[in-house]
């Protein structure tokens, strides 16, 4: 017997658009939570993880607060 097996096809994402001023604040707000990073309490693994995992969660606001969804099509180009 054959059996249909069901696809998953992504078909949003999330996009800054080139040369916008969404792309500056972000590049800007990017510089800044970068250059905010202490390093001088980094003593082990677990301090650096910890560090690692608030600068992710701080880029995915970031990200969230100046990306718009956008629709995939299949003339869509990626670039």
């Amino acid at each position: 017997m054959l059996y249909i097996t069901e696809e998953f096809v992504q078909n949003k994402r999330y996009t800054i658009i080139k040369n916008s001023e969404e792309k500056e604040k972000f590049t800007s707000e990017l510089i800044e939570a970068i250059k905010k990073i202490g390093t001088s309490y980094l003593v082990d693994k677990e301090s650096l993880k910890l560090t690692v995992q608030e600068f992710a969660r701080n880029l995915d606001l970031m990200w969230q607060k100046y990306s718009k969804c956008i629709n995939i099509m299949k003339h869509s180009k990626f670039w």
